[in-house]
């Protein structure tokens, strides 16, 4: 199978280190999608201060190969981040990552409290197989808990922590990731 590569708007990180407060995988890429200005670089450096490592900022370059989608810097950008009110700085980076999750900012709107278990589709240019594209989940990249909620999310992910037929407040129940 051929390689593929799309170059997207979007940033990523390993979590490394960060992985450990929920037992994650320490190689889990998290690509991180929202509009310019929505909080993508402020997200992903808590995460770093919290040990994880930078993959990419602002664009994002995506392969698909045998089955597996992989998180890039372009090479002009590699090792570079925009902090806001700080400027571009140099940073250590890894520079491939596998990307295991894929986190939706949406600051100012708190997603549902338990919501529907959702997949992101990467570009058409990949043909990533449907039954291989990572899950999605939607949060305020700007909530207190949004680093503690990515991790954890890597994690249930990774174990199926997710529990379904269980009882919970309001009478509402957590689905598993199908």
């Amino acid at each position: 199978m051929a390689e593929r590569t799309a170059n997207i708007h979007a940033g990523c990180v390993r979590l490394a280190r960060a992985a450990a407060a929920f037992g994650a995988p320490e190689e889990a890429g998290v690509l991180v999608l929202g509009k310019s200005g929505s909080g993508k670089s402020d997200l992903m450096l808590r995460l770093m201060a919290a040990g994880a490592e930078l993959v990419a900022d602002d664009r994002t370059d995506l392969t698909a190969k045998y089955g597996r989608l992989s998180a890039a810097p372009p090479p002009a950008l590699a090792g570079l981040m925009e902090v806001r009110g700080l400027g571009v700085l140099a940073l250590p980076h890894c520079p491939c990552t596998p990307v295991t999750l894929v986190v939706e900012l949406t600051p100012g709107i708190s997603p549902p409290r338990l919501p529907e278990p959702e997949r992101w589709r990467p570009p058409e240019l990949l043909a990533f197989p449907q039954e291989s594209w990572p899950p999605l989940i939607r949060l305020d990249p700007f909530e207190a808990a949004a680093q503690a909620k990515v991790v954890a999310a890597v994690a249930a992910f990774a174990h199926a922590l997710f529990r379904h037929g269980l009882p919970s407040f309001g009478g509402a129940s957590i689905r598993r990731q199908p």
